[in-house]
C-alpha cells in the first residue's frame, strides 16, 4: 500500500510539475531573466507550494501518516556553509539549464538527450558529494 501511495503521490507531483511549466527550461530562465523578458509564473507555482506547506506543518504536528512511518521534523532554520555553497551550485546549474532534480526526472522521458545528460550529470554529483565532503572535511584545518 505504502509503495502504491509514493506511486501516485509521484505520479501526482510530475504532472503538476508539467502542468504547471516547470519542466520547460525556457519558462525557467524566463523567471531568472529580471532584466529581459521576466516570466513570473514559477513566483506563482512557488507560491502555490509553500503556503500550503506551511499548513502541512502545523497540522500534521502530533499526528502520524495514514501509510505507516512518522512524519519528518521541520527543517533546522540555521544558515550554514554547506547550506549557503549548495544553494549557489544549486542555483548555478538551475540557472544555467532551467532545471532542478524534480523537472529533470518528470521530463526525462520526453527531454531528450540533454534531459538525459543532466540527470546523469544530476545523479553523478550526488553520488560524488559525500566522499568530497569527507574528503573536505579531513583537510580543514581546526579552529
Amino acid at each position: 500500500m505504502r509503495a502504491f501511495v509514493s506511486l501516485i503521490s509521484g505520479a501526482l507531483f510530475g504532472a503538476g510539475l508539467h502542468i504547471s511549466g516547470m519542466t520547460d527550461t525556457t519558462r525557467v530562465r524566463g523567471f531568472l531573466d529580471l532584466a529581459g523578458a521576466w516570466d513570473p509564473t514559477l513566483a506563482f507555482v512557488m507560491g502555490g507550494a509553500i503556503l500550503p506547506m506551511l499548513g502541512a506543518w502545523r497540522l500534521t504536528r502530533g499526528r502520524a501518516p495514514l501509510v505507516g512511518g512518522t512524519f519528518p521534523a521541520q527543517p533546522k532554520q540555521t544558515i550554514t556553509r554547506s547550506l549557503m555553497i549548495g544553494s549557489i551550485l544549486f542555483g548555478i546549474g538551475w540557472g544555467l539549464v532551467g532545471l532542478c532534480p524534480g523537472p529533470a526526472v518528470a521530463s526525462i522521458s520526453y527531454g531528450g538527450w540533454q534531459g538525459a545528460v543532466f540527470l546523469v550529470a544530476m545523479l553523478a554529483g550526488m553520488w560524488a558529494v559525500p566522499p568530497l565532503r569527507r574528503a573536505l572535511d579531513r583537510h580543514r584545518a581546526p579552529a
